[in-house]
């Protein structure tokens, strides 16, 4: 989804992605996600469990793989995405709709595959913006800690509001943090 000048993921990345750089690029999988990378079933299911190494490691990867100049959205680039010019609440808009992603009202219980609620999407198109994971940002936070945005299958209506960020240990795996890139136009690697 293109937004101003930057390129912004459709779908935070994947486990089908993950595996194949974690396979080429020989970093470890911690032991819960290295067993969701060889489940099928779990393939479009967001990447979680990564920390925000990890995530930059992933964009260099994939920089390579593209010839593309890849990286973490930043906040504001991210926020574009999910608030548009009107800047709404929730990427479908001012009115909270469970049906709409994956977050505690929904009762999903867990991730789910990122192409499950196409009706949630932001104003550009990216989805899954709102719930299913937190996404790595490319913003500092006090302390030295990242910032995260979106909300994961465990949150509220309130915590997956667009404009919320939220500061995260970088060096944490959780089964709630996932990240999606950006790519700017016409820059190589």
């Amino acid at each position: 989804m293109w937004l101003e000048r930057v390129l912004i993921g459709r779908w935070p990345v994947v486990n089908r992605h993950a595996r194949a750089f974690f396979e080429a690029s020989g970093r470890r999988a911690g032991p819960d996600l290295a067993a969701r990378l060889e489940a099928p079933v779990l393939a479009e299911h967001p990447l979680t469990d990564v920390t925000f190494d990890d995530a930059i490691a992933f964009c260099r990867w994939a920089g390579e793989e593209l010839g593309r100049s890849v990286r973490l959205p930043t906040g504001d680039e991210w926020e574009a995405a999910a608030r548009g010019q009107d800047g709404r609440s929730w990427p479908w808009g001012n009115t909270f709709d469970p049906e709409r992603c994956a977050c505690a009202e929904s009762g999903c219980g867990w991730t789910v595959p990122v192409t499950a609620h196409p009706d949630g999407a932001g104003p550009a198109g990216a989805e899954q913006l709102a719930g299913n994971v937190w996404e790595w940002v490319a913003d500092r936070m006090p302390g030295g800690w990242r910032a995260v945005r979106g909300g994961s299958w465990l949150d509220h209506a309130w915590g997956l509001r667009a404009s919320r960020a939220l500061a995260a240990d970088p060096g944490r795996r959780t089964p709630t943090t996932g990240f999606r890139i950006a790519i700017d136009p016409g820059r190589e690697p």
